[in-house]
Formats: structure tokens, C-alpha cells, sequence
């Protein structure tokens, strides 16, 4: 009778039955083909999708959520941000800001972009703040707190005297730069082991800048080498993790093209060998038109405002041309500097400057759940992918601007926003 009870499954603690969530929408778009099943519905177990289609099985005890004359897509995701830094000089946040007061501000930073739709994320840098990202991906995978799922860079890798570095300050003051020094390729294996040991996915370097336009030709120095991109992108791979470039023109993207990063951020102007290299090996330009967008509006100092607008005007004429040349995109917008959340204004801007509402979901989607290392994850109203959700108001292939206004959003199978 004693060896009975110890043995019996009901004296031990039992695993929580998943719960099971139907949602139920006017329209759902599956991102793939851009097709829309009217009505759509999705059968929810746990944090997955166990079935999708105009009717889906509902087994007893489901839970209902009817979402109405809206459409069902998967979770935005947003390539390049930044949740460390906020409206304001950037430069200066992080000399009279602590990193404790930063990494609470990342914390409201992500959980603002999650209510606005964007289930997942590539923080590419905290600008000064260290490994402090660590933290908030690794409380967001706990459930403490709310936000999108992360890949995380720590700082960025950068030269002495390079883009990020604290230039323009009293010397004296020994005023400490937003990135991590490293001067050749010894120095950015050494930087990036560190940086993993502190928990980063990925590494992001600084390859080129500042940038300068003359006659309609931008001007920007590059600071690594081939070959020394080369070392970076073969310590990255030894770990299975990859090496993303700030990179906006030529020669520093096309050493970035040669060496094989996973993608190249900005990409204001791209020779042709360096799109013919992307289009070939499937590497990634992020265009962020967004940040330009919002820095001609608020320039950072007197005079920078027409600066960033002949960067923007340059871009936008070159990014028809990679888009001719079959430059892969994915969508990323560099908030930050700009407010969290209001980061969808970037697909409203790839539709406008040549791509249509497809393609731009599909960079963000598809392209985005790649170059995240998320790809049979995220992205796709799959069975066995998370169920990671929005629904929006309208049609976002007729409106890609009614994604600025999302009312739903779940991820993982957990409801973080309801209309």
C-alpha cells in the first residue's frame, strides 16, 4: 500500500495543461504569398501555432478571441534598434546618464515596441552601455518583463578616433566613446570573446563614417580592412554567431560584401561588384530611412539638418537601384534616437520609396526572421512557429501605414494588448 501511494502520479506535482487560445479575424495574411483567407483563424497550444486556416479546430475549454473586422498577421520585427538610447544628444546620454538609469529606460524602451506590434528585435548596440542588453533579454526570456524577443550586440566594436568614438570633447576629461576599441584583427577577437563571454548574439562593427556628400557622391572613410572583417566573421563563426557592419558607402561595404557579414546597416550607396556581391551571397542591407527622416526634422546641431537630408535624398536614389539589382532588404529603423514604437513609419517609407506593401512585409518578415537566426521561429503564421501575432485595422497590402496602429498583440501564446 506504502510502495502504491509513493508511486501513484497523482501524489506528484503535475505540469500545467498548455493553455489553448482560438483568434478569429475578418482577414488573415499569410506573409509568404500574400494571400488572404477571409475569414482566418489560428489555434493557439501553449507558445506555438498548432493550426491556421479560414476555420480551425476548436477543442473543449479554448479560449475565444474574437478580433473582429481586423487582419492577422505575424509579429513586426525590427532589425536594427536601439533601447538604450531616447530622444535627445546622443553623445551626451552616455556620459550624464548611469548605465543602471539606461538599462530602466531599455526596459520601458521594449516593452514600448512590443505594444506597437514588434514581437522581435536585433538591438544593434546600447551606445556606451556595455553588456548591460544581456540583462533585459534575459529578464524578457524569464517572463519578468515585458518585451520583444532579442538579439543582443552589447557595444559596438570601433577604432580609435572612428564614428562612435567621444570626439569633440575637452581630451582632458578622457571622455569614454559609445563602442569598444579595437585597432586591427587581433584586437577585434579579443574584444568579441569578451563581449560573448558577457552573453551577446551577435557582433556589430562600426565600418564606416563619418560621412560626407560633395556633388551628390558621399565621402566616408572605412575603418576595417578585408581581412580584418575576415578574422571577425571567422571567430563569430566558430561560436555559430555572426558579425553585422554600420556601413553606408563605398570602399568600407564592398570589404564588408568580400568578407561575408550577415548584413550591412544604412547602405546609403552601394557600387555595383558590392550588390552584385549581396544579391550573391544573400547579405542583408538594413536602408533605416527612418532615423534620416526624424534627424532632418531635428537636427542633432546647427547645420547637420542639410547634411542629413543630402544623405537621405542620395539614398533613396540609390535604393532603387538595389532594389534593380536584387539587393535582399530587411527592414530595420534605428529607433532610439527617435521614440520607441513608432518605428513602423520604416515600412510606410520602403513602400513609398519603390517597394510594394509585400515585398516590405516580406523584408520584415521573412527576411527579418532570417537574418535574426529566427527563420522556422518567427515570421509565418506556421504550425510549430511561435505565436507571435498582431491584427490591424484594414488591409496592410492596400494600407502598409495601418500597421502605425496595431490592436492585438500576443506573443509566445501570451495576449500583451486587446482591443
Amino acid at each position: 500500500m506504502v510502495l502504491f501511494l509513493l508511486s501513484s502520479p497523482a501524489l506528484w506535482p503535475q505540469s500545467p495543461s498548455p493553455r489553448i487560445i482560438v483568434l478569429h479575424a475578418a482577414r488573415l495574411l499569410t506573409i509568404e504569398n500574400g494571400r488572404l483567407l477571409t475569414p482566418g483563424e489560428v489555434l493557439v497550444r501553449g507558445d506555438r501555432i498548432a493550426e491556421v486556416g479560414a476555420k480551425v479546430s476548436r477543442p473543449a475549454g479554448a479560449e475565444i478571441i474574437d478580433l473582429g473586422d481586423r487582419t492577422l498577421l505575424p509579429g513586426l520585427i525590427d532589425a536594427h534598434v536601439h533601447l538604450f538610447l531616447h530622444p535627445g544628444a546622443e553623445d551626451l546620454q552616455t556620459v550624464e546618464e548611469s548605465v543602471p538609469q539606461r538599462t530602466i529606460m531599455a526596459t520601458i524602451a521594449a516593452r514600448d515596441d512590443l505594444m506597437a506590434g514588434f514581437t522581435a528585435e536585433r538591438d544593434m548596440g546600447t551606445e556606451g552601455a556595455g553588456s548591460a542588453d544581456t540583462a533585459v533579454r534575459d529578464a524578457i526570456n524569464h517572463g519578468e518583463i515585458p518585451g520583444p524577443r532579442l538579439r543582443i550586440s552589447g557595444n559596438a566594436v570601433n577604432i580609435l578616433g572612428g564614428h562612435e568614438d567621444a570626439i569633440g570633447f575637452n581630451p582632458a576629461q578622457h571622455v569614454l566613446p559609445n563602442a569598444d576599441y579595437a585597432n586591427n584583427a587581433q584586437q577585434l577577437v579579443e574584444v568579441m570573446r569578451e563581449q560573448y563571454k558577457e552573453g551577446t548574439d551577435f557582433t556589430k562593427i562600426y565600418q564606416t563614417g563619418r560621412d560626407s556628400v560633395h556633388d551628390g557622391v558621399l565621402s566616408t572613410p572605412y575603418q576595417y580592412s578585408e581581412a580584418e572583417l575576415a578574422a571577425a566573421i571567422h571567430e563569430a563563426a566558430r561560436l555559430g554567431k555572426r558579425v553585422a557592419v554600420h556601413a553606408t558607402g563605398e570602399p568600407g561595404t564592398l570589404y564588408a560584401a568580400q568578407a561575408g557579414v550577415a548584413s550591412i546597416d544604412h547602405a546609403y550607396q552601394l557600387s555595383d561588384e558590392t550588390m552584385r556581391l549581396m544579391h550573391e551571397k544573400g547579405i542583408f542591407a538594413v536602408p533605416t530611412f527612418t532615423i534620416s527622416e526624424y534627424f532632418i526634422a531635428h537636427p542633432v546641431s546647427p547645420g547637420t539638418g542639410q547634411l542629413q537630408k543630402d544623405l537621405h535624398d542620395l539614398h533613396v536614389r540609390e535604393f532603387h537601384k538595389q532594389l534593380a539589382a536584387g539587393v535582399p532588404m530587411a527592414m530595420g529603423s534605428d529607433v532610439g534616437p527617435f521614440p520607441h514604437g513608432t518605428q513602423a513609419r520604416e515600412l510606410e517609407l520602403m513602400v513609398e520609396y519603390g517597394m510594394s506593401p509585400l515585398a516590405a512585409l516580406q523584408a520584415d518578415l521573412i527576411h527579418g526572421a532570417k537574418l535574426l537566426d529566427w527563420e522556422e521561429q518567427i515570421g509565418q503564421l506556421r504550425p510549430g512557429f511561435f505565436a507571435d501575432m498582431i491584427a490591424v485595422a484594414g488591409n496592410p497590402l492596400e494600407d502598409i501605414g495601418t500597421l502605425k496602429h496595431v490592436a492585438f498583440v500576443m506573443k509566445g501564446g501570451v495576449v500583451y494588448k486587446q482591443p
